[in-house]
């Protein structure tokens, strides 16, 4: 099937890391796999940091502007795509350029990773609102990432055009990886992957040092902390007590080895839709101690490939992790059901199969849309 794909949260060549760009390019990667030709159809990027209606119709005004010049481009290539697919649409990133361009050539259309919050209903984000919930409604397939999306998205999407769609990695490095002997007696080794900036991360490290802060003196561990950013100074402070390294940002290459090298991945998850991060650290044998935030325990299963507790409760965060530190044993087990979790539900032929899935079911509705249109 020849898909016509776009990003409008952020293009995949964006230049700055990030899950959202990494899961867009996953998409992709999957969607190849299961035999699918995808091209990029534009990089136009509709979101933007500030809302208001005067800077939300231009955002539109420009959108279908793109979307009437890709159009005229196609034509004179004689290109016609099969499908049109819009990875990650919220109200601060509407998509425009799908819905004109399905019913322009009459394609379905489908999302992938949409997420709703009614309370933007009304106030600065009311017109991108209101042009994602357009979007939603025209899709012959909508895909949310988790349960908790999924939830929201079920007053402006019908049943049978709304799925989950469990997020994926490119697995096969991480399960590659060969682990690192812990030596007896050796403490238990603490992975957290972050970026230091503020807002979510800086409180997901404020809650991580609350919790170590809180543990048994006679519980010996190592933390590794691999991010950087503008709150650096603040995650070294808060932590200072503490046996920790400071890695840096690394290269995507190094991931799986510093992941093989531990034991447990330690991340509190505050305002996470579910982290990548999880499914590779889960990927590379480790056991998890994190927060029960969106769509976290949809890929950390709670008492086998980890533990999961409350988001931001750092006292329940404290007794997890200790549970793990005091019995080594448990932890390694955990670790092991986490890989084979991985290879079994969230590697990419899982997310390529799924993905194939969701696209059947859209033809369905497409071709149920217009039988049931009047002639």
């Amino acid at each position: 099937m020849r898909i016509a794909f776009t990003a409008p949260m952020k293009p995949l060549d964006d230049p700055v890391p990030s899950g959202d760009r990494t899961m867009g390019r996953l998409i992709v990667k999957a969607l190849e796999a299961a035999g699918h030709e995808v091209e990029t159809a534009t990089r136009f990027r509709a979101w933007r940091a500030t809302g208001g209606v005067d800077t939300q119709k231009e955002v539109e005004r420009a959108a279908l502007a793109e979307a009437e010049h890709l159009a005229g481009a196609w034509r004179s290539r004689g290109y016609r795509p099969d499908l049109f697919l819009t990875y990650h649409l919220y109200h601060k990133a509407p998509d425009w350029i799908g819905p004109a361009i399905a019913a322009e050539f009459g394609i379905p259309y489908v999302v992938v990773e949409a997420s709703r919050a009614p309370k933007r209903r009304t106030g600065e984000w009311a017109h991108g609102f209101a042009a994602a919930d357009t979007a939603l409604a025209r899709a012959d397939m909508v895909a949310a990432l988790h349960r908790a999306d999924r939830q929201c998205l079920a007053d402006v999407v019908p049943p049978h055009r709304l799925a989950v769609l469990a997020p994926f990695i490119d697995a096969a490095p991480f399960l590659r990886a060969e682990r690192k002997p812990r030596h007896t007696g050796e403490p238990l080794r603490l992975l957290a992957i972050g970026m230091m900036r503020e807002g979510a991360k800086l409180a997901s490290y404020r809650v991580l040092a609350e919790a170590l802060d809180r543990l048994p003196a006679s519980l010996r561990f190592t933390l590794t902390i691999a991010g950087d950013g503008p709150g650096r100074a603040e995650v070294e402070a808060l932590l200072s007590r503490h046996p920790v390294t400071f890695t840096g940002t690394l290269a995507p290459e190094d991931i799986p080895a510093l992941c093989a090298a531990h034991d447990i991945f330690v991340w509190p998850a505050i305002r996470e839709a579910f982290g990548l991060v999880f499914l590779e650290a889960q990927a590379a044998g480790l056991a998890i101690v994190g927060g029960d935030t969106f769509g976290v325990p949809d890929i950390v299963t709670h008492g086998r490939t980890g533990l999961l507790s409350a988001e931001g409760d750092a006292v329940a965060f404290a007794a997890n992790l200790a549970a793990l530190l005091s019995h080594p044993e448990r932890a390694a087990a955990m670790g092991a059901a986490a890989r084979g979790h991985i290879r079994a539900d969230h590697d990419l032929a899982s997310g390529a199969g799924r993905l194939d899935a969701l696209l059947s079911r859209a033809l369905r509705n497409f071709a149920g849309r217009a039988t049931a249109s009047p002639q």
